[in-house]
């Protein structure tokens, strides 16, 4: 698979214009782009996604550790003819005091990859020679193949920034004035949500494909993609991980409904075809639109492979979850800035309730924590959580290990995660009566709920790493239908 990761010597270099505008404008030439972010990200995969009419993937190897890099990249880029990956902040910026864990570096290095380094070049002439030449030997086992610069000031700017890079045997793949930089409003989370721009997100996606066609050598960078070295692994496939995992052991906080039928050795009813019945899907509603847009690509297609219909619903237009919702998944996003739309949305409120009083499973990640709360910045929300959220002024950023302190939907007592945080809102309490995660790093305390089928949390969690979350969500979603509609099997 050819492939290209575009790095940068620090945040605010340009990345993301330059990574989107090379998926775009290889995808206009009718390549087939596999699209792939460094990192927990969940904003610039949408603007990846509209590039290139492929999910955006993360690649991540702290959440998901580093034997699943490789894989995962396998599995998104199945069937493509490029791959591009944008980085994540400097290229030898990771996991905060875990060496080059998670960073753009060690990625491109588990993928054998060339990478591309984005220099912003407005404040530099000769120096950018040395800047290069310090990235370009710091690891040897980092290719940098070559540079696009970003920013520059003029035909003479350039020149002076070509001619300086001559001297150090990197090649030039482009050069993108200053000024002709793509509008991507920002907030205090980051760049605006491709769902939340409409008609202007794909705009600015066709803008920068435009530039960087333009600024940039695409053949020559079609040649380096060509020359990364073989992966030698599996792609990851969501079935096939299911398959090999011992069966989940039974929750203890199901919820009310009442038990009957049999069970399989695990304690738990699977889905149809799981456990050798006919039984239909149950549906998984998964939220989404402009309110709920963080969501792991991987996590629908692991529901789906342990045996759910996945059916996406907005919580901002749809009054009623869709039919016949056995189990209610509700991850990141900005709950925060949609919060009156969400609170008059009533009818949906209740049924979210009356789904999680029925002992159904419904998992929540930070978005969903908040939306599950009794109230969101003074507004009413669903009050499934006797808890409140309200936004702060302090960014709470950063990778978490953590254990599961409870038996949940999501995972058995003692199950070890790592995860992530990102969010400007604080929930009081933080933790219910039964905690949903210990958190053993960077500091040490217990956060989120478990009470019947419900697990809330800030911490967003990649399923990849712990695919039974997946199998224990459908099987007990299932379980939970049969004893509330009384279903006695054959």
């Amino acid at each position: 698979m050819p492939r290209l990761v575009i790095a940068a010597p620090s945040s605010g270099s340009g990345k993301t214009t330059v990574a989107t505008g090379l998926m775009a404008a290889f995808a206009g030439r009718g390549l087939a782009v596999s699209p792939h972010k460094v990192g927990p990200d969940y904003i610039d995969p949408g603007y990846h996604a509209l590039a290139t009419g492929r999910p955006g993937r993360n690649l991540d190897a702290y959440l998901c550790g580093p034997e699943l890099v490789a894989p995962l990249f396998a599995h998104g880029a199945r069937g493509c003819d490029l791959a591009v990956v944008e980085g994540v902040m400097g290229l030898f910026d990771g996991a905060s005091g875990q060496g080059e864990l998670a960073s753009t570096a060690h990625v491109a290095k588990l993928l054998r990859a060339p990478v591309v380094l984005v220099v912003d070049a407005s404040s530099q002439a000769r120096s950018v020679a040395a800047l290069v030449h310090g990235f370009a030997s710091f690891d040897p086992e980092v290719r940098i193949a070559g540079v696009i610069l970003n920013k520059v000031g003029s035909d003479r700017h350039e020149a002076i920034l070509r001619e300086a890079l001559d001297e150090s045997g990197v090649p030039v793949f482009g050069a993108l004035r200053r000024g002709g930089e793509v509008v991507t409003p920002s907030r205090h989370l980051g760049l605006v949500p491709v769902a939340e721009r409409g008609a202007e997100a794909v705009a600015a996606v066709a803008a920068m494909g435009e530039m960087v066609r333009g600024g940039c050598d695409l053949d020559a960078l079609h040649a380096v993609a060509r020359g990364a070295g073989p992966l030698d692994c599996a792609a990851w496939d969501a079935a096939e991980v299911l398959g090999s995992l011992p069966r989940p052991a039974p929750s203890r906080n199901r919820g009310s409904a009442p038990d009957s039928g049999p069970r399989t050795p695990d304690g738990l009813k699977g889905p149809g075809g799981m456990d050798g019945s006919d039984g239909p899907r149950p549906v998984v509603a998964l939220a989404g639109g402009a309110a709920f847009t963080f969501s792991y690509a991987e996590h629908s297609e692991l529901l789906a492979a342990a045996g759910a219909e996945v059916v996406t619903f907005d919580p901002l237009r749809d009054e009623q979850l869709p039919s016949g919702t056995g189990a209610l998944v509700i991850g990141g996003g900005f709950p925060e800035v949609y919060a009156s739309e969400l609170s008059a949305n009533e009818p949906l409120r209740k049924a979210v309730g009356e789904l999680a009083r029925s002992g159904a499973p419904v998992v929540a990640e930070c978005a969903g924590l908040l939306y599950l709360a009794r109230s969101l910045d003074g507004q009413p929300m669903c009050g499934v959580l006797d808890a409140d959220a309200r936004m702060s002024e302090r960014l709470t950023l950063g990778y978490r290990d953590a254990v599961a302190v409870s038996d949940s939907v999501l995972a058995v007592n003692g199950t070890r995660v790592r995860g992530h945080e990102f969010h400007r809102t604080v929930v009081d309490p933080g933790a219910g009566a039964t905690p949903a995660w210990g958190v053993t790093r960077p500091e040490r305390r217990v956060e989120g709920f478990v009470q019947g089928g419900v697990h809330a949390s800030y911490l967003h969690v990649h399923w990849a790493s712990v695919p039974q979350a997946a199998r224990r969500i459908v099987a007990q979603a299932t379980e939970v239908a049969r004893a509330t509609e009384g279903v006695t099997p054959s």
